[in-house]
This record gives structure tokens, C-alpha cells and sequence, in this order.
């Protein structure tokens, strides 16, 4: 699944590095980006193959299909009606984790097929627009391509081996007939063997929406710091900057749009699954163990995972966007007054050793720490700078969801809805006990 993806092609002239200054003029001319006419994403489309996702034919749409219904409804069925503990426990996984595995499943697949059939999986990624960029963000971007299942594995795995231990303890303590069935068939390896595939192929489906998701963002993050750098030296010109945003920005409104539905509707199933299973466990009297709970933990570890990744990945963009405007501001300001750029540039210089060294680390740091040292004889004129700052602070949305930034802000509204949701449910628990 991770093969490397190697590609040539020549990088673009205007945007360079924003990390290193230099670093297309000491690249050659052929480097791995992603670009040539060949087919460089032939082990994603394997990795697709070997998860039943490849649409790109009439027998692998058929494939997909009759594998989604199969894992998804029709092998969680059967456990919901079959399999159950010796206790009668209410709080097995068959009550609490089947429906909310497979909406999840569900809304991830319908994601997918709806992307292969409009889009295909180079527009999809964006990746016939990237002859526009320089060297340094398709240089990033593909080996962010070639980790993409890397962080589906960081997920996934350690999940796995739990739902594994869980599963052998689970069948070796239960004992499953079928109706119509011999006693001579090993109903319950066979059992075992098919409920463990559908939970890998239920959180596979949707945790590969969520690393897509990062991957697409993360794109529009390196040219965000390619955008940064156009501020600087003698790139600084208005018409540029104003070209690359308004790309960056459609790119954005094109991947809000396409993942709308995909965030509204896991934000809305896991939180109804996440709190009825609160209130039910809570208000339970049974004893609470790893065999009649251990599902539910593993799949609340899962779910919230997967939607932590796409919330944080949309509010650092968005904060990305919304820096702009600071940067924008700050570029005007030098450049109207050459005064005040010649007494900050030995601390522009300060400060733009310190991005280079920090170039590869988390997007904790306010992004208009960034440097904007520019030379006082700078063509722009005054209207120009102010009308590109006036457009940036009036456009400077990341990710929405229909019209709502999806920013920290927003995160920190959900979190205060959430929490007074487990109060409300801590209270019920209490009245009910």
C-alpha cells in the first residue's frame, strides 16, 4: 500500500519555497511531482482494489457493491440476531456499535462512489492543477500522497488488535447455531472470521473519507505557505498574490462543498450514537466488563478519531486563511511607509530564520509571524495594495459548511453544545437511578 509515487516535470517560475528561498534554483529539473502523463497513482488505485472501493469498471462497481451490502448490513444483521452473550447482557455490542459502525460505513461509501462517478481520483485530489505550483509544494504534497494510508494504518491498527483480543474472547465464550445449519460446520470460525472483516472493511471505509480529507487540506496548506512567500522580496507583486489566492480560495469552496455532507452527517450520527450509548450504559446496572463493552470502546476510540482528524485538519486551514489578511496588512504598511521596513528588516530577517527552522513543525504559531520584508522601491501602487487587502479581509474564509467557517471558534461552539449534552444526560441518569 505505501509505494513511493515518482513523477517529473519542471516546476513553476513564480512561486517558489516558502520554507527555502532557493530550493527550486538548486533542484533539477526532474524531481518526483506528481505530473507525468503515466499513471502515478497506480498503488492507490491497488490499495482501492484490495479494499473492494475500485469503481472504474462495470465487474469492480458490481464488486463494490455486493461487498458494501454484504459486510455492512447483511454479516451485522446476522450477529444482532445470533450472537449473544450467556447473560442476556443489553449492553452487548449488538445493541450499541452495529448501527452506528455501519452508518458511518454507509455515508463513507455513498462519499466515494459519489466521488469516483463525478470527479475521478486525480480531480479528486487535484492533482491536474498542480502544474500550477512550485517545485516545493508538489515535492510535500507527494510525500504526503505516498503517507496517506500510513495515517490510515496509525489509526486502525492499534483498533484492530483490540477488536481482535476482544473477538477471540467473545467466541470462545459463546456457543452459535444457526437454523438449518449441520453441528459439523464451525459456525463460530466462520462467524468470527466474517465479523472481524466487516468491522476492518466498516472503519476502513470511513477513516479513508477522513485521511482524504487531511490530504486535500493539507494541499491547500502548503500553498498557503507558498502564498506567504509571495508577500516578500521582490515577488511581491499585487496581481500575483491576488491570482494564487483567489485559486487557493476556489479550491477551498470546491472541497467544502464536496465533503459537506460527509462531516455534517458523521457529526450528526456519532453524536446520537455517542450519547444513547452513554445514557444506556450509565442507567445499566450490569456490570460493566471488556466482553460486553469492549466493542463500545473501540468503536467510540474510532469514531472520534476519525472526526477529530477532519475538524482539527478544517479549523488549521481555515486559521491558515484567515492569517492572510495580518500578513496582507503588514506587506501594505512596508510598502507604503519604506521607513518603517527598514527598521524591522533586521528583524524580518530574525524572524524569517526562525520560520526556516520551525518550517516543519505543527501549525501552532500564528501564521502572521511569517516574515514580509520587501524592498521600498516595490511597483505596486497604493490603490492596488489596499483594494488586494480589502478583497483579502473580505475573503478570507477556509472550510464551510454552508456558509459557516468551520474555525476554532466554531470547535469550541461544538464543544460547549457537546458537553452540555453529557450534562443533560447525567442528569436523566440521575433522575432514572
Amino acid at each position: 500500500m505505501n509505494n513511493q509515487i515518482n513523477v517529473h516535470c519542471t516546476s513553476h517560475p513564480q512561486i517558489s519555497s516558502p520554507c527555502r528561498p532557493n530550493d527550486d534554483a538548486n533542484q533539477p529539473n526532474t524531481a518526483p511531482l506528481l505530473l507525468q502523463s503515466s499513471d502515478e497513482l497506480r498503488s492507490f488505485r491497488v490499495s482501492l482494489k484490495w479494499w473492494a472501493l475500485d469503481h472504474s469498471s462495470c465487474f469492480g462497481k458490481f464488486l463494490s457493491y455486493f461487498t458494501f451490502i454484504f459486510l455492512t448490513v447483511l454479516v451485522p444483521i446476522l450477529t444482532s440476531l445470533f450472537l449473544k452473550l450467556p447473560s442476556g447482557d443489553p449492553i452487548s455490542f449488538n445493541k450499541l456499535v452495529q448501527l452506528p459502525e455501519s452508518g458511518l460505513a454507509a455515508i463513507g461509501f455513498i462519499t466515494l462512489s459519489c466521488f469516483f462517478r463525478k470527479y475521478g481520483l486525480r480531480q479528486l485530489l487535484f492533482l491536474d492543477g498542480l502544474r500550477d505550483d512550485s517545485g516545493f509544494v508538489r515535492r510535500r504534497y507527494t510525500r504526503e500522497l505516498n503517507k496517506v494510508f500510513k495515517y490510515l494504518a496509525c489509526i486502525l491498527l492499534p483498533s484492530f488488535f483490540i477488536e481482535l483480543t476482544h473477538k477471540i474472547i467473545f467466541f470462545s465464550t459463546i456457543q452459535l447455531s444457526l437454523p438449518h445449519i449441520s453441528s459439523s460446520v464451525p459456525v463460530n470460525s466462520i462467524m468470527f472470521i466474517l465479523v472481524l472483516a466487516s468491522w476492518v472493511y466498516r472503519t476502513g471505509v470511513f477513516l479513508l473519507v477522513c485521511v482524504m480529507f487531511r490530504l486535500t487540506c493539507e494541499l491547500q496548506i502548503l500553498r498557503f505557505k507558498g502564498l506567504h512567500k509571495l508577500f516578500e522580496g521582490r515577488e511581491s507583486e499585487s496581481s500575483i498574490i491576488f491570482q494564487e489566492q483567489v485559486r487557493i480560495r476556489k479550491q477551498l469552496w470546491v472541497t467544502s462543498h464536496r465533503y459537506r455532507f460527509f462531516i455534517i452527517g458523521c457529526m450528526f450520527t456519532i453524536t446520537v450514537s455517542q450519547f444513547g450509548a452513554l445514557l444506556l450504559v450509565l442507567a445499566s446496572k450490569t456490570e460493566k466488563t471488556f466482553l460486553n463493552s469492549g466493542d463500545l470502546v473501540v468503536c467510540s476510540a474510532v469514531e472520534l478519531s476519525g472526526f477529530f482528524c477532519c475538524l482539527m485538519e478544517a479549523a488549521r486551514i481555515t486559521h491558515r486563511a484567515q492569517g492572510v489578511v495580518a500578513i496582507a496588512t503588514r506587506w501594505h504598511m512596508l510598502l507604503t511607509c519604506p521607513s518603517a521596513g527598514s527598521e524591522q528588516q533586521w528583524k524580518s530577517r530574525q524572524i524569517s530564520s526562525e520560520t526556516n527552522t520551525r518550517c516543519g513543525e505543527s501549525d501552532s504559531e500564528h501564521s502572521s509571524d511569517i516574515s514580509t520584508a520587501v524592498p521600498p522601491q516595490e511597483p505596486s501602487s497604493f490603490q492596488t495594495r489596499q483594494a488586494l487587502v480589502a478583497y483579502l479581509s473580505h475573503n478570507n474564509g477556509g472550510i464551510t459548511l454552508y456558509g459557516f467557517a468551520l474555525d476554532r471558534g466554531l470547535l469550541h461552539t461544538l464543544f460547549a453544545f457537546e458537553f452540555s449534552l453529557v450534562l443533560w444526560v447525567l442528569s436523566k441518569v440521575v433522575v432514572l437511578s
